[in-house]
């Protein structure tokens, strides 16, 4: 009558009155389950419930000391699916039928009990509870594998995001510290704006793509070492959209699609005459606002064939005076009381340049 594992359940049976427990012991074993457990001491009976697993609870009401009332109140906690409980009593008066199901009782056989029901409802509790334990362990396997996959995807979309950054920083020279300090910084900004840990570690991999789009500017441009005319930065001026429509897939990852904002949006202005899209305020995504500071700033800390670097003293002055023109202003505050932190970030490296 009971499949493989059903027959292995661990069922338990609490009764005070000795015949009824040979009676459904019998039974039981007889249909072929054979872990069954017998407490006429109720006291007895929930303390081994409680300190074990087991699959299937056969328990009367009117019992001295602990009642049956009382034990299915010490069980409440328990899932009610994978461990229920089907109450044999002669307590079978609507009140106390209601009372049973409230506080947790899956099912109700009165007293004098006939045998073929008992097994019914006994097979029927526990094919529930044997499925509903096989759908959760098949769904904690297809879990942990959507965990592997997806772990996997990101290392690959992590990798080609590092490989363009270094594509990127070799075309102008910047060198791999400077992209590194740019996500770091990046990070720590986001973080102290309040932003979710998950959402600051993404944006500590995207915001390094942020120039990658350079890749598509002809060399003379990028390596020119006067001003450029006004044709050439019109030219110049292409390498957001080129980078995001590098990095932007609708099916891509969260980490390829913040990239792409990222490298759209970092060359916008808080006063709207930035480009590619002449973007104001609080329109340009926060990403972008973001990565906007931390590069200018690391710009400013490194040195160029045009230009020494500059002191930090006068780089925060610098992101203080753009404030509200070419920054987030909120975003200029809330930076420069983390300077001595970004300073921190490869300062050996940054030395070394």
């Amino acid at each position: 009558m009971f499949s493989k594992v059903g027959a292995e359940s661990e069922i338990v049976i609490i009764d005070d009155v000795p015949v009824n427990l040979r009676l459904l012991d019998s039974c039981l074993r007889a249909s072929g389950l054979n872990n069954i457990r017998t407490f006429s001491d109720s006291t007895e009976g929930l303390a081994w419930l409680q300190a074990n697993p087991w699959d299937l609870l056969l328990l009367d009401l009117y019992m001295p000391v602990l009642d049956g009332f009382e034990i299915l109140e010490r069980l409440k906690q328990r899932s009610r699916i994978e461990s229920p409980i089907i109450i044999v009593t002669a307590l079978n008066d609507p009140k106390n039928r209601r009372k049973g199901l409230e506080l947790g009782a899956n099912d109700f056989i009165s007293k004098p009990i006939d045998l073929p029901e008992v097994l019914l409802r006994v097979r029927s509790c526990l094919e529930l509870a044997q499925t509903t334990r096989l759908l959760r362990d098949a769904n904690g396997d297809l879990e942990r594998k959507v965990e592997r996959r997806t772990a996997q995807l990101e290392a690959g979309y992590q990798s080609i995001i590092k490989s363009l950054g270094r594509a990127a920083s070799y075309r102008d020279h910047d060198t791999g510290s400077h992209i590194r300090r740019i996500g770091d910084s990046a990070a720590m900004l986001a973080k102290a704006c309040g932003m979710p840990r998950q959402w600051c570690e993404l944006i500590r991999m995207a915001a390094p793509m942020h120039d990658v789009g350079e890749i598509g500017i002809e060399e003379a441009i990028l390596q020119k070492p006067g001003p450029l005319t006004a044709q050439e930065r019109e030219v110049m001026q292409e390498h957001p959209r080129i980078g995001y429509e590098l990095l932007h897939d609708n099916n891509g990852s969260p980490l390829t699609e913040l990239a792409a904002e990222i490298a759209l949006a970092h060359h916008e202005r808080w006063d709207g005459s930035g480009y590619p899209n002449r973007l104001q305020g609080e329109a340009i995504p926060l990403s972008g606002r973001i990565v906007a500071i931390c590069d200018v700033y690391d710009a400013l800390r490194m040195p160029r064939p045009y230009k020494q670097v500059w002191s930090v003293e006068r780089s925060r002055e610098y992101l203080c005076e753009q404030a509200g023109r070419h920054f987030d202003p909120q975003l200029v505050d809330i930076f420069c009381g983390l300077l001595d932190a970004v300073e921190e970030l490869d300062v050996t490296a940054r030395r070394a340049q």
